[in-house]
Order: structure tokens, then C-alpha cells, then sequence
């Protein structure tokens, strides 16, 4: 693998990580009454799970970078 492949590939990382970023910024709250989520509120502590959002984010992300990296690999 040579410089220039190495760097397309952080570039197109990079690029996913900030269009995600972007997305929990605009989204970050939608995601606090999504459908499987789990709340625990104790006293003077709580903690909010995302499970369904979770395997959401996991599935759309291994698709793009299937995406990703069958274009980088095409001969």
C-alpha cells in the first residue's frame, strides 16, 4: 500500500467521522426519546443507554465502509 492510497483512506475516514459528528450534533437529542432506550435514573444519578440507535449507527456504518473500501479496492 503507497502514500496516496493510505492517505485517500484517512481522508474518507476523516470525512465519516465528521458527517457523523455533524449528525449527533443536529440529532443528539432525538436520540434521548428514540423507541429502545433505556433510562435507569437512581438519586442524584442517571444513565441512558441507546440500544436501538446503537445497532442502527453499527448496521449504517458497515455498509458505508463496505462502500468505502470495496471503491478503494477496485482494480
Amino acid at each position: 500500500m503507497d502514500a496516496q492510497s493510505i492517505g485517500r483512506m484517512l481522508l474518507v475516514i476523516g470525512a465519516i467521522i465528521l458527517v457523523l459528528g455533524a449528525l449527533l450534533l443536529v440529532f443528539g437529542n432525538f436520540f434521548d426519546g428514540f423507541p429502545g432506550t433505556l433510562r435507569v435514573e437512581g438519586q442524584g444519578i442517571s444513565c441512558i443507554v441507546p440500544i436501538l440507535a446503537s445497532i442502527l449507527l453499527s448496521i449504517v456504518a458497515t455498509v458505508v465502509l463496505n462502500i468505502v473500501i470495496r471503491l478503494i479496492n477496485k482494480p
